[in-house]
């Protein structure tokens, strides 16, 4: 069954907030469920399917359901880390196109800047291999990085320019943390955090989040808002399966992204603004190529020069500043993918980053580590 055009996004809101040391969690997700239902026009008795992830308090959807005072007849917890809300966006069109739900709710919400997370799952089955030689979310995006400059000639000048779009983006966007437009010099000048990625080569971490909301057909017909239908979806999980699939320079974007093109009918040349998960400037790079806007090993060539700057390149991408100038909230950023590629269809981003007359996007994410384990999630959005 395709979910091709079988569900729209009615809604999408971002949290401005970037610090939140006086409101709760569940909060948070409550005011950005407000959000996205003023933006859709719809209430809370509208919604019978909720969606969310690991970042939802107590007991996920159980605590997050009642606390909203929600009444639904669909529930989904999946947890892809940060891809998880574009995964989301994904398997409420599939409930809907099955007839299991007809408003369906995702939130995401969290404060690691105000209340930063110090701890790791001890239990995880991978642990007992890897903690014990210091692996972290830096070092391991610092090895793909490494190798992938290593295998293909990738230098850290061209990686600087993926910062530098999203900064020349940032400073459109009010609530964006970091708003100074930067050069590659002032990368490149940057404290090394994890070899060859530079402070600047890093995300921010901000507090906030966000709310998507999937309708069916019908119910988005009938609401005083632009069309925007799911075209495609794809997803994929890739881990190292004890050394066997440890290719470092190749993300299950690789998977996630032919699938979500197929099922759309679409090529990367068809897209005309692309959201791309940039926990990382090397995240960018790679899902670049994996979706196939260019080769594998040409992503360097393909980022550097202004070339995802809105109005001059021939990709834009991130026009909101994305996770390395705007938010990354909860360490979870692909339900802002989402929003801004919402945004450029409904022609209502900031007018000097807005795509002319944009009607075909993509928004991809990755969850979890690229170089351990990790899972890819991709939409094909179109504005109709």
């Amino acid at each position: 069954m395709t979910i091709r055009n079988k569900a729209f996004i009615a809604g999408a809101w971002e949290h401005p907030t970037r610090l939140a040391p006086d409101k709760t969690t569940p909060q948070l997700h409550a005011e950005c469920a407000a959000g996205v239902l003023a933006d859709a026009g719809l209430s809370l008795t509208d919604v019978d399917g909720y969606f969310c992830a690991g970042d939802a308090p107590g007991f996920g959807g159980l605590s997050m359901i009642d606390y909203l005072g929600l009444q639904v007849r669909h529930v989904d917890s999946t947890d892809t880390g940060g891809s998880s809300y574009i995964l989301h966006v994904s398997h409420a069109a599939q409930a809907i196109a099955a007839g299991h739900c007809s408003v369906a709710l995702i939130t995401l919400a969290g404060r690691p800047r105000s209340e930063p997370f110090r701890g790791m799952r001890m239990n995880a089955p991978e642990t007992p291999f890897e903690h014990w030689v210091g692996a972290t979310t830096h070092n391991s995006y610092g090895m793909c990085a490494a190798r992938h400059m290593h295998e293909h000639g990738t230098t850290p000048e061209q990686l600087a320019w993926i910062k530098v779009a999203a900064s020349t983006h940032a400073q459109h966007n009010e609530h964006a943390m970091l708003r100074d437009v930067v050069s590659v010099e002032d990368v490149l000048a940057s404290p090394m955090i994890s070899d060859p990625l530079r402070r600047l080569d890093c995300c921010v971490v901000s507090d906030g989040g966000g709310a998507l909301l999937v309708v069916a057909p019908e119910i988005a017909k009938s609401l005083k808002r632009p069309l925007v239908a799911v075209r495609g979806a794809g997803e994929a999980v890739k881990g190292p399966r004890g050394g066997m699939n440890l290719d470092l320079t190749t993300s299950a974007a690789a998977v996630s992204g032919p699938a979500a093109f197929a099922e759309a009918g679409v090529s990367p040349a068809d897209i005309q603004y692309a959201s791309i998960y940039d926990s990382f400037t090397i995240t960018v790079l790679i899902q670049l190529e994996d979706l196939g806007f260019c080769a594998k090993g040409a992503g360097g060539r393909f980022v550097a020069d202004r070339n995802l700057i809105s109005g001059v390149g021939a990709l834009p991408f991130n026009t909101d500043g994305g996770g390395l100038c705007n938010s990354h909230p909860t360490n979870r950023g692909g339900i802002t993918k989402v929003i801004e590629a919402v945004r450029q269809l409904r022609g209502e981003a900031h007018p000097a980053v807005q795509v002319p007359n944009c009607g075909l996007a993509v928004a991809t994410g990755i969850g979890g580590a690229l170089g351990q384990r990790h899972g890819a999630a991709t939409l094909i959005l179109e504005r109709q």
